[in-house]
């Protein structure tokens, strides 16, 4: 049975081939797994394969890069991962893309492949209520960066059968991942604890705390490895602004209140490293 669990997916699409996307893709790959990624444009592609080349000569030196790329095939279309069995989503955290890129994988796919979404928050549920599979439909969330961080959350929607939780799992662990099972609610594990306390220093700067002794007093009065504001920056303030609006939304408690520096920052166009500029200046 473990065998034919380890065997369950031979061939991946990924859909979204930036940060997370591209990570996710390079993991499955170093396993000698095919994998299949598509984005809108071949532009998107160039910068997802640039980025993957970067970071296995970093981890694994230059003559790594041209075994792990072999694996990968990169694509604008849907089409040319009809034959995977296993689809991990992992475009930007909104919604109403979510369900459209399940709409298009339920049809593409063949009826028995598992559709996992690498949400950091969104219900599990609704993607599965838009697909004919809402037993195949599972949370797979990764954190960044993939070929790094050894953490995966499991997250099983109130349709999710535990086939396919027993699935994922084994997969999980055979890239190399440490695995936890996470129930279908805001935030699940991770950022329903963390999150909060990023808010919580962001109001701290809000009231003119110095961001600095924020993750300083983290750091050091804590042992946390990075400070919360330097993680937000790293993050980007608006995918982080993002998940604590859907924790707010999703609890309609007034504890998961976004601190309203975190929209002006988005306005602004402060979103941390990518940008230049967040609660730190980059240089940007």
């Amino acid at each position: 049975m473990q065998q034919q669990l380890l065997n369950s997916f031979s061939k991946v699409l990924v859909v979204g081939g930036g940060l997370m996307g591209g990570g996710i893709a390079q993991v499955i790959a170093q396993q000698g797994i095919p994998v299949v990624v598509i984005d809108r444009t071949k532009e998107d592609l160039e910068r997802s394969k640039s980025r993957m080349k970067k970071v296995i000569t970093r981890l694994s030196g230059e003559n790594a890069v041209d075994e792990v790329l072999s694996y990968i095939t990169f694509s604008t279309s849907y089409q040319d991962g009809e034959d995977c069995d296993l689809a991990i989503e992992a475009v930007p955290e909104k919604l109403e893309l979510k369900l459209e890129v399940f709409r298009k994988l339920d049809e593409i796919l063949p009826p028995n492949a598992v559709l996992a979404s690498n949400t950091s928050s969104l219900s599990i549920a609704a993607m599965g209520n838009v697909t004919k599979r809402p037993k195949n439909v599972v949370g797979m969330h990764f954190f960044s960066p993939v070929p790094i961080m050894k953490l995966v959350e499991i997250v099983k929607g109130i349709n999710t059968s535990d086939e396919t939780v027993e699935k994922i799992r084994v997969f999980g662990e055979k890239i190399g991942k440490e695995i936890i099972i996470a129930k279908d609610y805001p935030g699940f594990t991770v950022n329903r604890v963390l999150v909060p306390m990023m808010n919580e220093a962001a109001f701290l700067v809000m009231e003119g705390n110095d961001p600095e002794d924020i993750d300083r007093a983290m750091m050091l009065g804590t042992n946390h490895p990075i400070g919360p504001l330097k993680l937000a920056d790293s993050l980007g303030i608006d995918v982080f602004y993002d998940t604590c609006v859907s924790l707010f939304e999703g609890f309609n408690d007034s504890k998961y209140r976004p601190c309203p520096l975190l929209k002006r920052m988005v306005e602004a166009g402060h979103l941390g490293k990518k940008s230049g500029k967040g609660f730190y200046d980059y240089g940007g």
